[in-house]
């Protein structure tokens, strides 16, 4: 007969324990960790202030005024004014213009007669309205350089030159009128010996010289307004 085996049991086999965590060092040995950088927030751009580009000048501007002719050079205190009747305008040219025709005018009638001579006045008057001619053609002459130059006279001195030269030729133009008119008015009312005397070409010297009073006086007192008048 067979023998019985014995019956074997397995063996129950205990797992290993986990190894121990290993031990901490000492503070002194601890290394200092490094600091984790932090993400830095996007800034938001400023603006940057655009710088503004040079405009391209107009071609209006671009083109010269006025040409001058060469070898002609702008004098020193010479600047433009459009007022008309001052120094170097066409008014103030017409002006004198019309100055020198009463001015020839009443010479030319006064001179005429051959009585005028006995008469102080009438002497006075012919050497007043002379001078008030010379002066207006001189003038003249400065107003058409100044045309043709283009430019209109502001020079203070050449201003107070004028105005001073107006003021005293007119002066002498009106006194020689009035006294002229004076015995005009003495033969023709009072003695009434118009008969024997050219009252008639007395009459019309007197007349043309007050024109040339009135025809003097707007420049007189433009200059004088542009002397006076701050610069």
């Amino acid at each position: 007969m067979f023998a019985s085996r014995p019956a074997v049991h397995p063996l129950q086999v205990e797992a290993p324990a986990p190894p121990p965590p290993p031990a901490d060092p000492p503070a002194d040995q601890q290394q200092p960790q490094e600091p984790q950088p932090q993400p830095q927030e996007p800034q938001p751009q400023q603006p940057q202030p655009q710088q503004p580009q040079p405009q391209e000048p107009a071609a209006e501007q671009a083109e010269p005024e006025a040409e001058q002719p060469q070898g002609v050079e702008n004098p020193q205190g010479v600047l433009m004014k459009d007022l008309p009747g001052m120094p170097g305008t066409p008014g103030a040219l017409g002006l004198r213009i019309a100055q020198l025709l009463f001015a020839g005018i009443s010479v030319a009638v006064m001179t005429s007669t051959n009585d005028f001579p006995s008469v102080s006045a009438f002497c006075f008057l012919v050497a007043a309205v002379i001078l008030q001619g010379l002066w207006s053609f001189m003038l003249a002459i400065v107003d058409v350089y100044a045309l043709m130059v283009k430019r209109c006279l502001r020079n203070r001195r050449a201003v107070r030159l004028f105005a001073v030269g107006d003021m005293i030729t007119g002066g002498l133009t009106l006194a020689g009128a009035c006294a002229a008119a004076a015995i005009t008015v003495l033969i023709d009312n009072d003695l009434d010996i118009c008969s024997d005397n050219h009252c008639a070409a007395f009459q019309s010297s007197v007349a043309m010289t007050f024109m040339c009073w009135f025809s003097m006086a707007p420049t007189c007192l433009l200059n004088l307004w542009s002397m006076l008048r701050p610069q």
